[in-house]
């Protein structure tokens, strides 16, 4: 992706260096060697099982546990489950303050196009623990939106763990975690998370609120591909990137993520969609530049 020399937004806040954002310990759960990995004891590489296991084995958000339980401002969501691990590169920074300016041109011309305004998400960047207006959350959350403060939350040193502990390298690919989060700002602000919110609630059993999390996270997906096929209008896209996106779909697809942290699927505690949903979703965001096209509350998925 040509970023270099770009535009950065200036809806960063930097909160690394402080003491958590509160939380015990300094961060919550440390999570232990994915399945079938070398070594031994409890480390950060392959931190994965433990988000895993409570997403896909008990219906249990691990934001939720992270953050002691919902504490308001709506439903949190994220692109992809795990933590990070420490070490975050000034250019790393530089990158998604490009990415996040990018999206800021991007849905900025689509909502004026239809006689709206869009408002400007912060992205905060942290480090260990934050304080979000839906709570408390730890690195191992992964990156995640908030409705409640219109903030994105992204430990940076996440992107180490997509490339290395995920198997999907490139920028793009760390860009459409960033574009993925900014989709579910977007659909705060067409009111499509407060909508789900209340459905979740009123749910009658957790399968069906995980099915209704499968159609939110793929449309958020759908809204990244959006933003890549402007991107790319604008001629910022390079050879590859969308095969690196496209690999990242794959890497943190529900069915493969239960493949690698436990060798099996459950398929009723699936709610971020599968490998294959979430390639899909993007690319017809990307491939359509439509908006209409990434309607997921509708027929088959």
């Amino acid at each position: 992706m040509q970023w270099k020399g770009r535009r950065q937004s200036s809806q960063i806040e930097d909160r690394r260096g402080g003491d958590g954002g509160g939380m015990p310990g300094g961060g919550g759960f440390r999570i232990p060697m994915r399945r079938g990995a070398g070594g031994g004891g409890i480390g950060i590489v392959g931190m994965i099982i433990i988000g895993a296991v409570l997403w896909f084995g008990f219906g249990v958000n691990p934001i939720d546990v992270f953050m002691g339980g919902q504490q308001g401002g709506g439903t949190v969501t994220q692109t992809a489950n795990g933590p990070g691990v420490q070490g975050a590169a000034d250019e790393t920074d530089d990158f998604v303050a490009t990415v996040l300016a990018d999206t800021e041109d991007v849905w900025t011309k689509r909502f004026q196009a239809e006689g709206q305004t869009y408002q400007l998400p912060t992205l905060v960047l942290f480090s260990g623990g934050v304080a979000s207006a839906c709570g408390q959350a730890s690195s191992a959350s992964g990156p995640f939106y908030c409705p409640g403060d219109q903030k994105l939350y992204i430990d940076t040193t996440f992107f180490r763990q997509l490339r290395d502990q995920l198997n999907s390298p490139g920028d793009f690919a760390q860009a459409y975690v960033v574009a993925h989060e900014v989709g579910h700002h977007v659909q705060n602000l067409q009111g499509i998370l407060p909508a789900f919110d209340q459905a979740r609630r009123q749910a009658s059993s957790e399968t069906e609120a995980n099915a209704l999390s499968v159609r939110v996270e793929l449309q958020a997906d759908c809204y990244a591909g959006i933003w890549a096929h402007d991107s790319q209008a604008s001629g910022y896209v390079e050879e590859g990137d969308i095969d690196e996106a496209l690999n990242a779909a794959q890497q943190i697809g529900d069915d493969t993520l239960q493949k690698e942290s436990q060798g099996y699927v459950v398929p009723d505690s699936f709610n971020h969609g599968t490998s294959a949903q979430r390639q899909t979703w993007f690319k017809r965001g990307f491939e359509t530049g439509d908006m209409a096209q990434c309607d997921t509350t509708k027929g088959d998925i």
